[in-house]
């Protein structure tokens, strides 16, 4: 017996096929996706207090291959001489000095009674000092040995200088001054700027050379990044949302070697991201502190900042909700993060179902309820970017889940037993049964005794449980074979869970599960809803809830059509958007799938049984006909009757219709009336010799006289 190796997968492989899952038997997967990673990220942040999110067993975000696009795949953005990018004055307007007092903030440095503001002064309402001059002059030699070639930016903390580092052949750096060397707070800043970042090693950081002093001044010197940031590339036109995901991607890698060390950016925005050439690099670390700083030690732009750090440190979830602004500045046409320095709403439709859905769960008013590390964001991020990938391009993007099983078996195939419909009704507990299983946290004590549970049915594997330590994945996945089955002991079993692991995804989605095998549509739509916006990139979410809107009723093409455009490996999908009305669909089923025979007998009936008498034509009989003669997987008994399902479907068709040219042949017969009611009679009386009781045999018979063509004999 050979186990089957999709992940999750529990079924044997029988000649060539899953038993269970149906695809096609494969080598084992890589282990590197072979299961989720428990719990939040490690190292210095798994020290800080973050509360679960809404996920389960949590995903390491490296899991995913062939990820759709990186910024290697986006045009190049040139290069830009640093001498072209040396301000010719410089000087800071007027509507852009503010008192650096973080508790004051207010305008200074302004115009009065027709005279130009001070650059240098102190504020009227705090008295704190403030200067806007810049302390360089070109030709300046700092440290005797950076030459100073003028002023490129003013930003957070003061100038930003241009200079040439004459120890090293004349490369480029920069030069960050500060805005007060007076502020004590400002001071501390930059030492802390200085402390933790000359060790950051990343590819997508700007790299700290060096701290020195010049002129009672201090200045960090850092890699001069020679490009185009994203707020200059926005004021263009809104990013095309593939392209600004796939900076999100970039941004979350270095948040998350950021956070691994301990330490929060707090400030990004799209004017401290640099495209340069094929590569993506954060800028301007001016405020990244280390978690647990005190709150107001650092700041962050309005309209971009958590709202509760008024009151709280930074942290990994407040880092991550400025992602989210920023990837909604980016993408959203007409949107802005703040108007009047007071932060707005995010749209209620982002422009993309998933997209919403992600920017939505990152920005949570309560953190607890945010993703809880860049990984995990990551991880749905790059799920968005594979649907939408495959909605541009018109190419499935398909990948290992690192949290669901694949589908375990394709529901709604089955063909109607009236000869006007092509399928049977969509049976919800069938669905419940079929739905992708979450896989288990390879951390829990029981991980390895469950992974080599054999059952042949709920039942068993229940009393298989029962004979093993309680530990959360036990549990769950009890509650999941008694959800599947829709027992009365379901409810308190996920009560409990719910009281032991809050928040948990897996508990909803069981709820979920037990309201389509009890025939609660309504509130399984509301559950799986609720697990699609905690996992927004995702796949099985999308199709658990297509069904459950099918279940109640109401439109699932949709989402059907998100998961069969980005993963044809859920062939339910395929027939969820056949059942709508889009039979060709089936046609994309991959010829690898045992479903494949199934798709191409709904197509088969589909001509006969809901044909469009203004366009049914011949050769689409005679299409359906050979459709079914190339199916060698098919039993003989089921080709025949499609066969006789078409050759009625064709007469009844010759009967409104001019007949086709005289060598038009449907089914080995001549497509005249009377060389399909030979066809047809012959068929009845194969099926007669083999029927299955004298009951069908005579019916048979009856029909092949029906059939035969009158002749005076």
């Amino acid at each position: 017996m050979t186990r089957c190796a999709q992940p999750g997968c529990t079924g044997t492989i029988e000649e060539g096929y899953c038993d269970l899952c149906g695809l096609a038997a494969v080598p084992p997967p890589p282990a590197a996706a072979s299961g989720p990673m428990a719990g939040p990220a490690s190292g210095p942040v798994a020290t800080q207090p973050v509360s679960r999110s809404v996920s389960g067993p949590l995903s390491s975000g490296r899991g995913r291959t062939g990820v759709p696009a990186t910024v290697a795949d986006l045009p190049s953005i040139p290069y830009r001489d640093p001498a072209t990018a040396i301000m010719a004055v410089p000087e800071v307007p007027e509507n852009r000095r503010v008192c650096a007092n973080p508790a004051c903030e207010k305008p200074v440095g302004r115009s009065r009674d027709g005279r130009p503001g001070l650059t240098d002064g102190f504020c009227p309402h705090c008295r704190t000092r403030f200067s806007f001059t810049p302390k360089l002059d070109k030709d300046d030699l700092v440290a005797g040995q950076y030459r100073v070639l003028g002023c490129l930016a003013h930003g957070g903390l003061g100038w930003i200088y241009l200079a040439s580092d004459e120890n090293l052949d004349g490369r480029w750096v920069v030069l960050k001054g500060l805005l007060n060397t007076m502020d004590p707070e400002a001071l501390a800043a930059a030492e802390a700027e200085r402390k933790f970042l000359t060790t950051l090693d990343h590819p997508n950081i700007v790299k700290i050379h060096n701290f020195q002093r010049s002129g009672g001044h201090g200045y960090i010197v850092m890699e001069y990044v020679g490009g185009q940031s994203l707020h200059e590339l926005r004021k263009q036109s809104a990013l095309p949302l593939r392209e600004a995901l796939v900076y999100g991607r970039e941004i979350l890698r270095a948040f998350g070697y950021m956070h691994e060390f301990g330490l929060a950016y707090c400030d990004l925005k799209p004017a401290n991201v640099i495209r340069v050439d094929r590569r993506l690099k954060l800028i301007d670390m001016g405020a990244v502190q280390p978690f647990g700083s005190p709150v107001g030690s650092s700041w962050g732009t309005p309209g971009y900042h958590a709202p509760e750090l008024d009151r709280v440190p930074s942290s990994v979830t407040t880092d991550l909700y400025t992602v989210a602004r920023t990837l909604a500045a980016l993408a959203i046409p007409g949107w802005s993060p703040a108007t009047g320095g007071v932060a707005n709403p995010l749209p209620a439709d982002c422009g993309h179902p998933s997209f919403t859905r992600l920017l939505h769960k990152a920005t949570a008013p309560d953190p607890a309820l945010r993703f809880q590390s860049a990984e995990e964001m990551e991880e749905q991020l790059v799920g968005v970017l594979r649907e939408v990938s495959a909605q541009e391009a018109g190419v499935p993007h398909p990948a290992l889940s690192t949290l669901f099983g694949p589908e375990r078996t394709a529901v709604g195939t089955a063909l109607a037993d009236s000869e006007h419909e092509v399928f049977k009704p969509l049976d919800p507990a069938a669905v419940a049964r079929a739905l992708p299983v979450p896989l288990v946290d390879p951390a829990d004590p029981a991980a390895g005794s469950l992974a080599g549970l054999l059952g042949r049915d709920g039942k068993e594997l229940i009393d298989q449980l029962a004979a093993m330590p309680p530990s959360p994945e036990t549990k769950l996945m009890r509650a999941r074979l008694l959800a599947e089955a829709g027992a009365d002991e379901t409810p308190a079993a996920l009560t409990a869970l719910d009281r032991e692991l809050p928040g948990d995804w897996r508990v909803a989605w069981y709820h979920g599960v037990l309201a389509l095998a009890t025939g609660q549509a309504e509130q399984a739509v509301h559950r799986f809803d609720a697990c699609l916006s905690a996992l927004p990139g995702e796949t099985a979410p999308k199709l658990a809830l297509a069904f459950a809107l099918e279940c109640a009723g109401k439109p699932a093409a949709s989402w059907h059509d998100v998961v069969w455009r980005t993963d044809r490996s859920y062939v339910s999908a395929a027939f969820g958007l056949a059942r709508s009305g889009r039979m060709g669909v089936l046609d994309e089923v991959p010829a690898t799938s045992v479903y494949r025979v199934a798709s191409q007998v709904a197509l088969t009936a589909s001509v006969v049984r809901v044909p469009d008498p203004g366009r049914l034509r011949a050769a689409d009989l005679v299409d359906a006909a050979e459709r079914v003669r190339n199916q060698s997987g098919l039993d003989p008994r089921r080709r025949d009757l499609l066969v006789a399902e078409v050759l009625r479907g064709a007469l009844t068709w010759l009967e409104g219709n001019p007949p086709p040219p005289k060598d038009t042949r449907l089914a080995d017969a001549p497509f005249t009336e009377a060389g399909l009611r030979r066809r047809l009679e012959s068929i009845f009386r194969r099926l007669a010799v083999a029927a299955r009781s004298r009951q069908e045999r005579h019916a048979l018979i009856d029909q092949a006289n029906a059939v035969r063509p009158r002749t005076w004999l």
